[in-house]
């Protein structure tokens, strides 16, 4: 008897985004500032299918324009804008290739699917599939230390999941002291992507240095 094949972990989160999206509705918080749901969604959609608009992601000088076609993109009918997010993007683009897809999207759709989810004081961190923590352990050896960058305390990462994940630390920010991260690598994929007060982590150094780590401004 024929088995189904499991969907890639950037292809879970994505459905798993759309699920919540649907249940909390357009206008739930996240963690992305004052973005609601409905603006994440509209962010997703221009990423991958207005490339003249997500130019403005990452280059400042376009940022009025990105921003101009993300509001655009809000104003289309929620259930419709769902479905967008969970198509993907449109047949030309690269990351229907799924070795694309789970370089470029494992990361931004779990760590918005977290977005939404711990938006409010009632949330607990979620047991990850194996597949999912180790793409995660690869992106933090790639990205931490980009991430971390503008910390002036170092910062090292240290999984605890046990199994297929390795527990060396992983040095994100060579900069001394140093204050030491613990915990689970989707809890430490968060914390350098700048959602440190929303983590299940152990944080293990001086004081004012453990605060200073807290308070930078971690991400892209």
């Amino acid at each position: 008897m024929a088995t189904t094949k499991k969907p890639i972990p950037a292809r879970r989160e994505r459905e798993a985004l759309c699920d919540l999206f649907l249940e909390v509705g357009p206008d739930a918080p996240t963690l992305c500032g004052a973005w609601t749901t409905r603006d994440l969604a509209a962010h997703l959609v221009m990423r991958e299918r207005r490339p003249d608009g997500a130019a403005g992601i990452g280059i400042g000088k376009l940022a009025a324009y990105g921003e101009k076609v993300q509001n655009s993109i809000a104003a289309t009918e929620w259930s419709e804008l769902v479905r967008q997010v969970r198509t993907g993007p449109p047949m030309w683009s690269p990351t229907r290739i799924a070795a694309i897809d789970a370089l470029a999207n494992t990361v931004e759709f779990y760590v918005h699917h977290e977005d939404v989810r711990r938006a409010g004081d009632d949330w607990t961190a979620r047991e990850l599939d194996d597949d999912l923590k180790t793409a995660l352990v690869r992106v933090a050896s790639r990205m931490a230390r980009p991430l971390t960058r503008s910390s002036r305390v170092g910062v090292v990462l240290e999984p605890t999941d046990g199994g297929s994940v390795p527990s060396t630390p992983i040095i994100a920010n060579k900069s001394m002291p140093s204050v030491t991260v613990r915990g689970p690598i989707g809890e430490l994929v968060l914390f350098v992507y700048g959602r440190q007060n929303k983590v299940d982590v152990e944080l293990l150094g001086n004081d004012d240095d453990v605060a200073a780590v807290v308070a930078a401004s971690f991400g892209i």
